[in-house]
């Protein structure tokens, strides 16, 4: 975190003071109460981090930091600003207000319907308009103006916009000018590193080739920020993208025991998955890496004397309406890994991804991806037969109901190793970090239990003074 004064912030959603939560996409920090539901919304409407306990690339959250100061918050809050607003009743959510439903519904209309956010003139042609708000995004990221972009971003201009005339995209703009503040906010929109000019350029070559450098190495890092994450997850280290290492991938080190042919299978079938169907495929893991990592720092992180009820807790991925339902499906079944199949699955797609970057992918389709989904909904919906764990919206399949996700149970009692090629992670350093995950998930088990047990207090109490306000 920087140096700098906080005492003057507040939560921008209810005006709580001491926000300790940023969300990024947004450009806002928030309190604990209102993070809480922002965790509710998913990723793909507000991507979290906590301001102290969770690592930041420290431009990330220079710009983060940059597009608060610089009042991004009144782009979501457009219309709350129009005293008129205040005349017919409309208003924002107050540190006094209950979490559910007044805060939860706030932030909600605020953040996931835009209802507050400046709307243009109607027009017959919508993608007009996104191509003209592209084209002023593209002009845009020239300079250092973070919160005139988000704006343009929160009214649908494409951050990976490719300029019919220009012949290049608004990210090989900012890497061209410098603009290291502008390459992260639009990274965090989705723009690629990777995309090329229309003369092969890269905005990493556009980057070196004007002076850059920090902004060149940080361009490379979020072109590999998805297996990164997947790899620290794991482990607790990156890889040394200065000298060419751009993975780390621990490995299964006790061969003694043969992957089963329904492993293999499986296996099989996500390496035949093509670059765009595996891509989404190690997305979603990312995604509930994400959400374990940011569950893990948001428990360990709250007051424990007040309740940490279930409202607050995200069980799972929530549904991202742009996704299929067996998207979805699959996503949730995400939760109901244990650490070591987890830790199958990620190792899977690592190895998988570095194999297809030396360009030895083969070719897929989309019925590949829908049965590696439905395999781990068909896995963990029979597991749960035998617990007390709801069954979140099951698949149903006609075919390899059996089928292991990427490994056979045979394999969960290997112990890790790592890739001698690119960075060895000793058996030692995993068990650290795997005692260490050990150690902090019971340690949030037990936190449940008594939180669990205050809740049941209190109903006690309840009814015992509702009784005696009957009498």
């Amino acid at each position: 975190m920087s140096k700098r004064l906080r005492s003057s912030e507040v939560c921008a959603d209810c005006s709580g003071p001491d926000p300790s939560w940023a969300s990024v996409n947004r450009g806002t920090f928030i309190c604990d109460e209102c993070c809480s539901v922002h965790r509710s919304l998913g990723r793909h409407i507000s991507q979290v981090r906590h301001l102290k306990h969770t690592p930041w690339p420290p431009t990330l959250l220079q710009m983060v930091e940059t597009l608060y100061n610089n009042g991004a918050n009144s782009i979501w809050e457009h219309s709350l600003l129009d005293p008129a607003s205040i005349m017919s009743g409309r208003r924002k959510a107050n540190p006094q207000d209950k979490v559910h439903p007044n805060k939860a519904e706030f932030i909600r209309a605020k953040y996931q319907m835009l209802a507050f956010v400046h709307r243009l003139p109607c027009r017959d042609d919508d993608s007009v308009t996104a191509k003209d708000l592209s084209k002023q995004l593209h002009s845009s990221v020239r300079t250092g103006n973070l919160e005139t972009c988000l704006r343009l971003l929160s009214l649908g201009a494409q951050a990976n916009f490719f300029h019919p005339e220009k012949g290049n995209t608004p990210l090989h703009v900012a890497s061209k000018a410098g603009q290291i503040l502008q390459a992260e906010l639009l990274a965090v929109y989705g723009a690629d590193p990777g995309t090329q000019d229309s003369s092969g350029k890269t905005p990493v070559d556009y980057a070196r080739q004007g002076g850059h450098h920090e902004l060149a190495e940080r361009l490379v890092e979020i072109q590999y920020e998805l297996t990164d994450r997947l790899a620290f997850y794991l482990c607790g280290r990156k890889p040394d993208h200065k000298n060419g290492q751009h993975f780390i991938i621990p490995q299964m080190a006790d061969s003694s025991l043969d992957l089963s042919e329904l492993a293999k299978a499986a296996k099989k079938k996500l390496q035949s998955l093509s670059n765009h169907l595996f891509e989404e495929l190690a997305m979603d893991v990312y995604d509930e890496v994400d959400r374990r990592e940011t569950d893990a720092v948001w428990l360990a992180t709250q007051n424990h004397s007040t309740l940490v009820t279930e409202t607050t807790v995200v069980p799972f991925l929530p549904v991202n309406p742009e996704y299929s339902s067996t998207r979805n499906q699959g996503r949730q079944k995400l939760a109901r890994f244990n650490a070591h199949e987890f830790a199958t699955l990620v190792i899977d797609i690592l190895s998988d991804a570095k194999r297809r970057q030396q360009g030895s992918s083969l070719s897929g389709s989309k019925d590949n991806v829908e049965l590696i989904l439905k395999t781990i909904n068909n896995q963990h919906s029979i597991e749960s037969q035998d617990n007390d764990q709801p069954d979140y919206d099951s698949v149903a399949s006609d075919e390899d109901t059996d089928l292991e996700t990427t490994a056979s149970k045979a394999n969960r009692q290997k112990s890790l190793d790592s890739d001698l090629s690119d960075g060895p992670v000793t058996v030692q350093e995993f068990m650290e970090v795997k005692n260490a995950l050990v150690a902090s998930e019971a340690k949030i088990q037990q936190l449940m239990k008594v939180n669990n047990n205050l809740s049941d207090e209190l109903r006690i109490m309840q009814k015992k003074l509702l009784g005696k306000d009957a009498n």
